[in-house]
């Protein structure tokens, strides 16, 4: 199994060029220091980080600190993790899910 990687964070200043921008596809949780799922998704993220690193980024925003792409991909309840490729939401998870799970809604949508 391979080592849990640090989820880097992202704002609305950098949202277009590190997940828009990106090369490879980007999960990205929405999330708020307050919410208790997304404190129980977060290793599951930073678990996909590191087994696919090079072929997904794996990155997180606050919601309540970024209002604007919050509002853009009209997230309304937390954790919610969008899927972007080229540029484009492919699919959205909202909830804590366990990995398998995650990793099966991934899969299918890549």
């Amino acid at each position: 199994m391979t080592a849990a990687t640090e989820v880097a964070e992202v704002t609305d200043a950098t949202f277009a060029a590190e997940v828009l921008g990106s090369d490879v596809p980007v999960l990205v949780e929405f999330w708020a220091t307050w919410c208790g799922p997304c404190r129980m998704v977060g290793p599951v993220l930073a678990q996909l980080a590191g087994e696919r690193a090079g072929t997904l980024s794996v990155r997180k925003i606050n919601a309540d600190e970024n209002p604007e792409t919050t509002r853009a991909y009209q997230v309304m309840s937390l954790p919610t993790m969008i899927l972007f490729r080229d540029g484009e939401p492919v699919t959205t998870i909202v909830g804590a899910f366990p990995k398998a799970r995650i990793e099966e809604r991934l899969d299918q949508a890549l």
